[in-house]
């Protein structure tokens, strides 16, 4: 896990040692543990990276790491299966002088070409420049957990992993009002239909499951996807059969995350995804586990866990560490999460998840395990029931399943009445419906300024699944728009403090498996996961298992906004929107304290992104 940077250009001089390291400064915080930086011959081609050690600690895995006198490659992230390619590859005739998954990927690229990610489980972002061709390779993991920036002014190629290294380098800052006008209306932050889209202007971001080719002596610049998952359900597995997978998936998923020449910690929210994580890594029984666990706790707040937490922390006699922020903490705490994340998001759940970050490095964890990815993959947000009543309703399944009563019977109040029932049987004019509507509602956003809003009203983003059912929702909010964000926000937190956060849920043949599986494995009898709770309920408490008050990752964000410090902040936030043109000057004065997922959240919004505007 480390930080990336490059400069590739068809004029000689401009790519030099001294530029690329001063680049690969903002970056340090990525890759604490050394630095470093390589030019050709002719300074057109420069490579820098900082060094996160996980994977072979030893001088011989640093980076920028050469490979046959012929290849030079960068690397950001993990490659879980480096031990079973890297057997392949000797047995092909390759030679390693390390014991790094990166060398492993570089020896991969020469023995296959592009067609290497094929064969990678990992997340990654990686950059191989071809001395023989002229010609840079890189490529971002399947689900876009590691992230690539790039600038192309069609006379050189600027790439690295955040924002500001492009910067650093003269890559322009300039804000994307576009993107701001759909987060500030509908809380999006990237654009379903155009996934390089980013806050800035000039900046684009490689999508996930994506490479990049570019040869600079002939100013050509390609992009092509490498990986397309295509749901087929085999709607003839049997409960038995699909248990029984999933528990061999997940383990396998499991067993290659727990990897590593450093101490390994789980994140422990105390709801079932983090706690189904700690019960199999105790099944795996991997010597690197280090038995610590860490888990946001917020006292006097209903939505709190730590009781359930500290339970199965007990159970599996982690070190159980509570991570707290005080209140007087939060406006410095947002100056400092906002510089890293250079881009805005939507609640303050994000704060928190920086400070258990935090906490795990100081504490000595640099790698954590983590239940990112479960909802989306398993069904394990409320709204997802509406889909899946859709999917019955339109085939005449909905009263004889039951599953409307008995989600009704767990306290599921997702609606389902007229609306509903007419997007299950005309999707196609319901879609239609609900962008006019939303349209209409984002255009009429009294708090914008009436100019910003008058220019920007045409390029609403808004956008539905393709297909009306669960696994359409599913596979929407994992490649579409949804996943991606949270990734985003878990990888610059936890790089901020030198942490990688690997996702054990997020492995490829795993949710290609699950995307095999019809809506019912995934809802059953009112509860969503159905499952993972059915794989892990001879692990765990059943209270937990089967809990029906899906919590999720929430702080006190409304107590929180109600602080005077804080109430300043987003004050002087708005004024700053109002200064360059995005707010009306008569809604600046006004706030209204929410909580992080309430539907109308537009002062948090405000205030995060005020931050575009800062230097």
């Amino acid at each position: 896990m480390c930080g990336i940077a490059g400069i590739i250009s068809a004029s000689k001089g401009q790519a030099t040692v001294q530029r690329i390291s001063a680049s690969t400064a903002c970056l340090r915080h990525r890759g604490p543990d050394s630095e470093g930086a390589w030019a050709d011959e002719h300074s057109m081609v420069a490579l820098g990276h900082t060094r996160l050690g996980i994977i072979d600690l030893s001088s011989a895995a640093l980076q920028p790491l050469h490979y046959r006198g012929r290849y030079t490659i960068i690397h950001n992230g993990e490659l879980y299966n480096y031990q079973e390619l890297r057997a392949s590859l000797i047995s092909l005739g390759a030679v390693f002088r390390s014991q790094s998954d990166t060398e492993v990927i570089v020896a991969a690229y020469a023995a296959w070409g592009i067609k290497c990610l094929e064969s990678f489980d990992g997340m990654f972002a990686f950059a191989i420049w071809d001395k023989q061709e002229g010609q840079l390779f890189a490529a971002r993991d399947r689900f876009g957990e590691k992230p690539f920036f790039y600038h192309y002014d069609g006379t050189g190629l600027l790439f690295g992993s955040e924002i500001k290294t492009l910067w650093s380098l003269g890559a322009e800052k300039q804000v994307n009002s576009a993107m701001l006008y759909n987060y500030l209306t509908i809380g999006y932050t990237s654009n379903p239909g155009d996934q390089e889209e980013t806050f800035y202007q000039g900046i684009s971001r490689l999508p996930a499951a994506s490479y990049l080719l570019y040869t600079p002596l002939q100013q050509k610049l390609e992009t092509g996807r490498y990986w397309q998952l295509y749901p087929e359900e085999d709607r003839n597995i049997s409960d038995s059969e699909a248990i029984a997978q999933f528990r061999a998936l997940f383990g396998t998923s499991i067993e290659r995350r727990l990897r590593s020449d450093v101490a390994i910690g789980t994140s422990l929210s105390g709801g079932l995804d983090s706690s189904a994580i700690v019960a199999m890594c105790a099944k795996a029984t991997s010597d690197s586990y280090s038995h610590k666990c860490f888990t946001a706790s917020f006292e006097n707040f209903e939505k709190d866990e730590t009781a359930a937490a500290a339970s199965v922390a007990a159970q599996y006699g982690l070190q159980h560490h509570l991570v707290r922020i005080p209140e007087d903490e939060l406006v410095p705490l947002m100056g400092r999460v906002m510089k890293h994340q250079e881009e805005p998001f939507g609640s303050a759940s994000v704060l928190a998840q920086y400070k258990v970050y935090e906490a795990a490095r100081k504490e000595g964890v640099k790698v954590l395990l983590d239940g990112q990815g479960a909802d989306e993959v398993l069904a394990g947000y409320r709204h997802y029931y509406s889909w899946y009543w859709q999917e019955l309703y339109r085939s005449r399944k909905l009263s004889s399943s039951g599953e409307l009563s008995l989600a009704r019977k767990l306290g599921v109040d997702t609606a389902f009445g007229t609306s509903q029932k007419m997007a299950a049987v005309l999707p196609e004019l319901a879609a239609g419906l609900h962008q006019s509507r939303k349209a209409k509602k984002a255009a009429s956003h009294t708090d914008l300024d009436p100019d910003f809003r008058f220019l920007n009203k045409r390029n609403l983003y808004y956008s539905l699944p393709s297909s009306f059912s669960l696994n359409g929702a599913l596979y929407f909010s994992t490649f579409v728009h949804g996943l991606e964000e949270l990734l985003r926000l878990a990888d610059r937190n936890s790089m901020a403090h030198g942490v990688e956060v690997r996702l054990p849920y997020l492995s490829h043949e795993l949710v290609s498996f699950l995307f095999t599986l019809p809506a019912r494995f995934k809802i059953r009898e009112g509860h969503s996961k159905w499952l993972l709770r059915k794989a892990v309920e001879d692990m765990l408490p059943l209270s937990l298992v089967w809990q029906s008050n899906k919590i999720g990752f929430e702080p006190p964000q409304q107590r929180w906004m109600e602080s005077p410090a804080v109430r300043e902040a987003i004050l002087e936030g708005k004024k700053k929107l109002a200064e360059n043109g995005v707010l009306d000057k008569a809604a600046v004065k006004k706030i209204k304290p929410h909580s992080s997922y309430a539907a109308q959240n537009g002062d948090w919004r405000y205030w995060s992104a005020s931050y575009l505007f800062g230097d």
